[in-house]
């Protein structure tokens, strides 16, 4: 296995990605950043603490060791622009959210950088997730595909005001079954907000490898971190954190039942 990224296997159709849960800088790209960049601030925290109880259900799990500041997982390979008329972030970040440089004046990444880190750190991620989807698929016939994030809940960058707690995506409807996306929307999150298709849609990996006609169906959950952390700061608030896992349980347990049936 490639040492960039974890791949836990399951015994079910059913595969939970975690692509900006790695917190890993290396150093000769750390030493090329600010001081403030190797805090990876913009990290989605602790998806694995809070879908820790993933493997006792049969599920699959990916996810990589190296931070989104080396290279956005969640983005095509080729850097096309993922919200059109929006601010976006890069491939290869050179600011965090709050638009602080991730490095110093003239240091950004060279094109040959960037080719070196999607064929180091990009590639072997992608090839994993898709060769596992491809098995899945082969063994069970139907798949389905959580790409799993979290953000804090006030990001002025990307959105006005406060963010709603769980915001699911599917790419307006095309990355999977209709009737998927309306089973989660019957579920009871109260006393959390939720939204589908809202300012997250779903990203690069929700779009490429969601293909409801050939059985694929991919749904993306960007989870609001006031859920289960002490904003601003990145500290795990144990307490909320138990609150909410009840409810991505039962989201999860939806996806099970919608994989096997």
């Amino acid at each position: 296995m490639d040492s960039t990224y974890s791949l836990s296997t399951g015994n079910i159709g059913m595969l939970i990605s975690m692509p900006h849960n790695g917190q890993l800088i290396p150093k000769f790209i750390a030493d090329t950043m600010t001081p403030n960049a190797q805090k990876v601030v913009d990290t989605d925290w602790y998806m694995d603490k809070l879908y820790d109880f993933a493997a006792s259900m049969g599920i699959y799990t990916i996810t990589p060791k190296y931070s989104r500041y080396v290279i956005d997982l969640n983005r095509n390979s080729s850097g096309e622009v993922l919200y059109s008329g929006a601010d976006n972030t890069e491939l290869c970040p050179t600011t965090a959210f709050d638009l602080s440089p991730l490095y110093p004046e003239n240091q950004q990444p060279s094109p040959d950088e960037i080719a070196m880190r999607i064929k180091h750190y990009w590639h072997p991620y992608h090839q994993a997730l898709s060769d596992t989807l491809k098995q899945l698929k082969q063994k069970h016939n139907k798949v389905v595909l959580l790409d799993a994030h979290s953000i804090l809940s006030q990001v002025p960058r990307f959105f006005e005001g406060k963010l709603p707690d769980f915001n699911f995506g599917t790419a307006d409807g095309a990355s999977c079954d209709a009737s998927l996306l309306k089973q989660v929307k019957k579920l009871n999150f109260s006393p959390y907000t939720s939204i589908g298709n809202g300012r997250f849609k779903g990203g690069y990996i929700t779009r490429a490898y969601g293909d409801p006609k050939n059985n694929i169906h991919a749904i993306q959950l960007e989870l609001s971190q006031r859920t289960y952390m002490d904003e601003p700061s990145n500290h795990f608030n144990e307490q909320k954190a138990e609150q909410v896992k009840k409810h991505l349980k039962n989201f999860v347990e939806c996806l099970v039942n919608f994989a096997k049936n």
